[in-house]
């Protein structure tokens, strides 16, 4: 895996197999979480404690789809980058298909693109991250939160994630292209990309995010309306016991409240579904 700490591409890979579609074949794959770093320039970090009291509330600048005032609220943190951050993206919108028109799930997307130290050859893991969230941004201030997540599905689509066989990613020629694709005007598109006009926008998001615990893509935090009994707790240890890593870590950190939990890495569908499943039991 890419790691802006190191530009290792392994060490923190979390051995956690899973199946995904890609190109229409079901590949076997390890659930990674791609780690990250505060930019150097940012403010700095508040003091952790327990991690909800750092979780930004939902506003009028998030972009959500679904129900904004669902019982249930998946707040992502990704980097249009990242390649299990593109696995888990279709997995969310299977997950919206099927959740989102009863009006019990909501999914807030957040822009949270990797930065780090540049590696021996000069490169950055993810060297047109910020750009291609910039981007997604340009499209939610000019089309509305519609053709924010238009963009957002298309990019996603279409981007040859980094790795080291694409390790320079999407060509950034496509943007513009995507831009047109969902129907808004290129120009304003090209001029609110070139001014940089979301640049902060997107440091103070890295900036939440690591104060809340947040050091990788995808990770997403689950809010409740309500907090859930302990015997939800246990259920919830026991669905991500096979997941833990090699040091017996979970890939799930609970609230003290119990109406938060921090979900790291592109868990199976089958997985998300049946911790969604849990919140509607109690």
């Amino acid at each position: 895996m890419e790691s802006t700490q190191d530009s290792k591409e392994t060490n923190n890979i979390l051995n956690i197999p899973t199946a995904i579609v890609v190109a229409g074949a079901i590949v076997a794959l390890a659930i990674i979480f791609t780690r990250t770093q505060s930019p150097s320039d940012t403010k700095t970090l508040v003091k952790q404690t327990s991690f909800e009291v750092n979780v930004k509330s939902i506003s009028d600048s998030d972009h959500v789809i679904g129900n904004p005032n669902a019982k249930v609220k998946l707040i992502e943190y990704s980097d249009p980058s990242c390649p299990y951050c593109k696995v888990f993206h279709n997995t969310m919108r299977k997950i919206m298909s099927d959740y989102g028109p009863s009006g019990n799930v909501a999914w807030v997307y957040r822009s949270y693109p990797l930065l780090g130290k540049e590696n021996i050859n000069g490169e950055i893991p993810h060297p047109n991250a910020i750009n291609e969230s910039s981007a997604m941004e340009c499209a939610g201030s000019l089309g509305g939160n519609e053709k924010f997540w238009l963009y957002a599905n298309r990019l996603y689509e279409i981007t040859p994630s980094v790795t080291k066989s694409s390790p320079k990613g999407l060509d950034q020629k496509e943007l513009p292209k995507i831009a047109q694709f969902v129907g808004l005007n290129v120009d304003d598109f090209n001029n609110c990309l070139s001014t940089g006009k979301f640049k902060d926008y997107i440091e103070k998001n890295i900036v939440e995010g690591l104060n809340v615990g947040i050091d990788g893509t995808p990770s997403s935090i689950i809010v409740l309306d309500t907090a859930f009994p302990a015997s939800v707790k246990e259920k919830l240890m026991n669905l991500y016991e096979p997941f833990k890593g090699p040091t017996g870590e979970y890939p799930i950190r609970i609230s003290a409240d119990s109406k938060m939990i921090i979900m790291m890495g592109a868990l199976p569908i089958e997985t998300i579904k049946a911790t969604l499943n849990l919140f509607f039991a109690y």
